[in-house]
């Protein structure tokens, strides 16, 4: 993709900027046919100079680049056990599927494990890597735990959970936690306080004691429906408050295996498409194929894509890539497009407090982008004005 000869590098990247023109956008206003968006080095422009580059991307979808809340892993690499380079591995994987955000999750361990975790993945945050910790375990319910190892699960003490958030040395983005045991409330205070997103997830928590969390200050349930009791008639559980309460982001992982569709149908309707973040969950078969994996100190076994403890054969995150999470939410689910996107970036991104750098397409935002054709397969990445996967047009 040569640039024109007459364009003027940006002083940043050396690269002229460059037009992508006669897409399908999707913009926070609305989509646009026959649009264009304008990259300046790392940067979306909001106008181009004459003899800026342009590329002809008609017949073709621009979304903003996704953004995952929910990830422990993918290539083969484990956010919770893997070297930094096996990490780096772990993120490009999920980069050329179109997350251009990541947040990268632990399982549970020990809380010396978990400290040191903590300080490795801040340096990756601390670089621009990934956007930040996101801690699920080990205050968990052992009733809800899933793919969790019974025996390292604790109380949520907030002296605890102040170890973990130090541990992060600012990076620290999210916690998840039973909030109905001892010490629950508290540290929901406490994460708040510190500008951690409490998250209710893995919890054998009522209706009453749910909605005591959110008033404490909770704001997102982890995998709604997952690791929670069931919807009752006459004990709602902490799913019927978790999807009223307009102060709560709820999860989904949309890979056909978590969920039923009538379920998924069920989050968007009474949460509403501004209320819900798509997410992996993915652990490190995500791009990378069936076989035994560790998840913590847990020994799991992924068939045909999907990812199962070998001892009990409990769900263990699972294998999606958040393309192919939009790509079923269309195509499957028939959600509009423009609540897709919502799910899949804005929300997310106004979740992590960065909506003014990422999450829509819009001038001065950083230039992360995914492209994908009629069908809504994926045919090309961007990251802060960089190819990751060239679409080899023009």
């Amino acid at each position: 993709m040569a640039a024109h000869p007459g364009a003027h590098p940006h002083p940043a990247t050396g690269k002229a900027p460059l037009v992508l023109s006669g897409a399908t956008v999707v913009l926070p206003t609305g989509t646009v046919k026959n649009g264009r968006v304008i990259i300046d080095g790392t940067r979306i422009a909001g106008s181009a100079p004459e003899n800026a580059q342009v590329i002809d991307v008609t017949n073709h979808w621009l979304v903003p680049g996704f953004v995952d809340l929910h990830n422990h892993g993918g290539g083969g690499a484990s956010f919770t056990s893997g070297t930094p380079e096996e990490i780096l591995k772990g993120i490009r994987t999920h980069l050329t599927h179109g997350t251009t955000t990541l947040v990268a999750s632990t399982v549970t361990g020990d809380m010396a494990f978990l400290a040191e975790r903590a300080g490795l993945l801040s340096e990756l945050a601390e670089q621009g890597d990934i956007a930040g910790i996101h801690f699920e375990g080990p205050f968990i319910s052992p009733c809800r735990k899933g793919a969790h190892s019974e025996n390292l699960l604790r109380d949520p003490d907030p002296a605890e959970v102040r170890k973990l958030i130090d541990a992060a040395r600012g990076q620290a983005r999210m916690l998840t936690l039973a909030t109905e045991l001892p010490g629950g409330l508290d540290s929901v205070r406490l994460l708040a306080e510190h500008g951690v997103i409490a998250a209710i997830g893995h919890t054998d928590a009522s209706y009453e004691q749910t909605v005591e969390a959110i008033d404490a200050g909770a704001t997102v349930a982890t995998h709604l429906f997952n690791a929670m009791p069931p919807l009752g008639h006459r004990d709602p559980g902490p799913i019927a408050a978790l999807l009223e309460d307009e102060r709560i982001t709820v999860e989904l992982i949309n890979d056909g295996t978590h969920l039923h569709p009538a379920a998924l149908q069920l989050a968007f309707h009474h949460a509403g498409p501004r209320r819900v973040a798509f997410i992996t969950d993915a652990m490190d078969a995500a791009g990378f194929g069936d076989g035994r994996y560790m998840l913590g100190p847990l020994e799991v076994e992924v068939s045909d894509g999907v990812a199962r403890l070998v001892e009990g054969g409990s769900i263990a995150g699972s294998t999606l890539t958040l393309d192919r999470a939009f790509k079923r939410a269309v195509t499957v689910d028939r959600l509009p497009v423009e609540d897709v996107v919502a799910a899949l970036c804005a929300n997310p991104a106004r979740l992590l407090g960065r909506s003014d750098r990422i999450g829509s397409l819009e001038p001065g935002k950083d230039a992360d982008l995914v492209l994908l054709d009629h069908q809504f397969d994926l045919k090309g990445v961007m990251r802060r004005g960089e190819w990751v996967v060239d679409p080899q047009l023009g």
